[in-house]
């Protein structure tokens, strides 16, 4: 049930259509492209529907003067380079892309690329020169790691105040989450937490991850999303239940697929503001000079049943704090 309705889209984008429309060159068909280390963002998933409802409120209304070439690596990042330099030579104005892998390899291109989700700090991978002036093909929205894990460790807490040591899952073949562990376990020991730091690089990493969890148990669990940990998401949430262990994740859409609490930004939100820098880009703005973006909403997502299966008896004060509660 939702216990806060998630916000519109912001306001006066219809009426800014008519003077956007009118940037567009007469006739011309925008190709964007959009390319993921797990599954293809298309107009028919729900990310994909938004980014292309952003655009068509802007002017560009797929089948009428926009196109759509949607790739998914699927875990498999070393596709990812092939993957861009196919959608650059069919024609592609511009890319939307998910993850850091993604955005270092668009680095190269000269397209313009804007990052919706999973980049870590961009100025930090040295992926752009400063976020008020990126300097180069990319801009994008990206939050802060080191925030946000304060939020999830104080919900953590909520719901087990004896918190004293956190397991920490990540991709370390990923340098942007590599950085997003790094200033989220130095955040944890800001607040007098123990960091049990388990970075995997392949599936088969994750059972020596859980062999480690079961010899120094933790008091909970915190993943840092990627390709890897997402596309292993079942395997951390089995072993989060077998072991009545708390867990929090970094976006809600893990929580609907059984996980057990998230803390991080409105995705939707983060979509619609990726259609609308795409749409600056289509109207002649040059990515260096759009300054990368931070969410303005955050959702705290809860699944009940999860907690009723794992055996976690969630505090009513945890259950008023919650955005939505899954049941």
């Amino acid at each position: 049930m939702k216990r806060r309705e998630v916000l519109a889209i912001l306001g006066g984008a219809a009426l800014a259509r008519p003077r956007l429309a009118g940037a567009q060159t007469a006739g011309k068909t925008y190709h964007l492209g959009t390319v993921s280390p797990v599954a293809a963002i298309t107009e028919t998933t729900p990310f994909g529907k938004t980014l292309l409802k952003a655009l068509a409120e802007r002017g560009y209304t797929l089948g009428e003067n926009l196109i759509l070439s949607s790739l998914g690596a699927m875990g498999d990042v070393a596709k990812i380079p092939s993957m861009l330099q196919q959608l650059k030579a069919d024609g592609a104005d511009a890319f939307v892309i998910i993850g850091y892998p993604t955005a270092l390899a668009a680095q190269s291109l000269d397209v313009p690329t804007v990052a919706a989700l999973g980049l870590g700090d961009p100025v930090e991978t040295h992926l752009i020169a400063s976020q008020a002036h990126p300097g180069g093909n990319l801009t994008g929205i990206s939050d802060v790691a080191s925030a946000l894990t304060t939020k999830r460790l104080s919900l953590l807490k909520e719901l087990s105040p004896k918190l004293q040591k956190v397991a920490m899952l990540w991709n370390k073949d990923d340098l942007g989450m590599s950085l997003r562990y790094e200033a989220s376990a130095k955040s944890a020991r800001a607040l007098g937490i123990t960091v049990l730091a388990l970075g995997v690089a392949a599936p088969d990493d994750f059972s020596e991850a859980f062999s480690v969890m079961n010899e120094e148990k933790p008091d909970a669990i915190l993943m840092v999303a990627d390709s890897l940990t997402n596309l292993n998401r079942k395997q951390v949430f089995d072993f989060a239940a077998a072991r009545k262990l708390p867990a929090i994740y970094e976006y809600d859409f893990l929580i609907r697929d059984g996980g057990l609490m998230s803390y991080g930004p409105d995705l939707t939100e983060s979509f619609e503001r990726a259609g609308a820098l795409v749409a600056r880009i289509f109207n002649g703005a040059k990515p260096a000079d759009l300054p990368f973006e931070e969410p303005t909403r955050y959702l705290f997502v809860l699944n009940l049943k999860t907690a009723r299966t794992t055996g976690l008896e969630i505090p009513p004060t945890l259950l008023a704090l919650a955005d939505e509660v899954i049941e």
